[in-house]
């Protein structure tokens, strides 16, 4: 499998900005809005998979729609895998709403289930940004099967050691892919650092971007996490407290 993370930002953060919160509301749409179809159609025209987003979704739209939701109304942060025919796949609502100086806890709705899907050999998950400082998450993905996560992001600076640190760690603990994605640019008072990379089971950045938007390519192998895990096996060997 090829995985080829970019730096840059979805087509609804591109128009609300990630932190204008102001923005959200009127930027919102559902699954099968624009986003979701622009690149729905940019995966079956290429014969790639993608994950689209994470954008600002309408639950009261998307429920009207037929979907299943966590509430009937107001609005998530949301992440859809789309496999290479531009079929959706995996929906995954972020979890943990970032409340330190953000007002994303107060206008978004939790997501209340995890998203795998098999694709290329990987048990496919997602998480979102801030979900990286909670590793429960992770350790209930890998419960589910995870092999590779998925972590749209819009980290910014200052904290570049929390975002070099925590994708690493996940995968180091967890023996697992992690391909953490980030946008760049400045959004309201936010300067987002990129820096996205892709770490491997044991832990190694096996390819990454620097500050600009940008493309990389890394080649992974799902019998490196199942041959990671029989050699050290760690996950083996917990216990709960």
């Amino acid at each position: 499998m090829h995985a080829v993370p970019t730096s840059s930002c979805c087509r609804s953060c591109s128009r609300s900005g990630t932190f204008a919160f102001d923005s959200y509301a009127g930027a919102a749409e559902p699954l099968h809005g624009e986003t979701v179809t622009a690149l729905a159609s940019a995966a079956a025209d290429h014969g790639v998979a993608v994950l689209a987003g994470s954008f600002v979704e309408d639950l009261a739209a998307s429920t009207a729609a037929g979907f299943e939701t966590p509430a009937g109304e107001g609005y998530a942060n949301t992440a859809v895998f789309l496999d290479r025919d531009g079929n959706r796949r995996g929906v995954y609502r972020k979890h943990h709403l970032f409340g330190y100086d953000s007002a994303e806890a107060e206008l978004l709705t939790p997501g209340e289930s995890l998203s795998t899907v098999e694709f290329d050999g990987f048990t496919v998950a997602t998480t979102t940004c801030y979900d990286l400082r909670f590793p429960e998450l992770y350790r209930r993905l890998v419960e589910a099967g995870a092999t590779l996560v998925l972590v749209p992001s819009a980290w910014p600076y200052p904290r570049v050691e929390h975002w070099q640190l925590l994708p690493r760690a996940r995968a180091v603990e967890n023996l697992l892919y992690v391909a953490a994605i980030n946008g760049v640019g400045e959004f309201n008072s936010a300067n987002l650092l990129g820096r996205s990379a892709v770490y491997d089971p044991w832990g190694t950045r096996v390819a990454a971007l620097g500050e600009q938007r940008g493309l990389l390519e890394a080649r992974l192998d799902p019998e490196a996490v199942s041959q990671r895990r029989e050699e050290f096996p760690a996950l083996a060997d917990r216990r709960d407290p």
